[in-house]
């Protein structure tokens, strides 16, 4: 799949993704500083997944009706942080297919999908 992942986003989770074999651009190592819209135009004109730890997201395609590919906001205790990869990648291998045009909450237990309204 093709990702770009924020810069508040792990370094470890991008690295396990290419591992994996995804295809990630990864904001901290290509544009550092760029505000959210400009991150959420960039993976919308890329035709990229959002990878996110930061909820304002929400707001840029909800409220402000922007428009987005698919969302995966990462929302894990710092407790539990060696969790992401393990959630991350059952989420890719058991809901790849829906990931598209959904905005998809990761916690530790379990995945939210909410159907992105504004997909142009």
């Amino acid at each position: 799949m093709k990702f770009l992942a924020d810069e508040c986003c792990d370094t470890g989770l991008v690295t396990s993704l290419r591992k994996d074999g995804h295809d990630v651009l990864y904001i901290l190592e290509k544009k550092p500083g760029i505000s959210d819209d400009e991150v959420l135009l960039d993976a919308y004109n890329e035709g990229r997944i959002l990878l996110t730890e930061d909820k304002d997201f929400g707001g840029l395609v909800y409220r402000l009706k922007k428009p987005s590919k698919g969302i995966i906001l990462i929302r894990m205790d710092v407790k539990k942080r060696q969790m992401k990869w393990f959630r991350l990648k059952k989420l890719i291998e058991d809901y790849a297919e829906r990931l598209p045009g959904h905005f998809v909450v990761i916690d530790s237990h379990k995945f939210r999908f909410r159907p992105l309204l504004f997909l142009l």
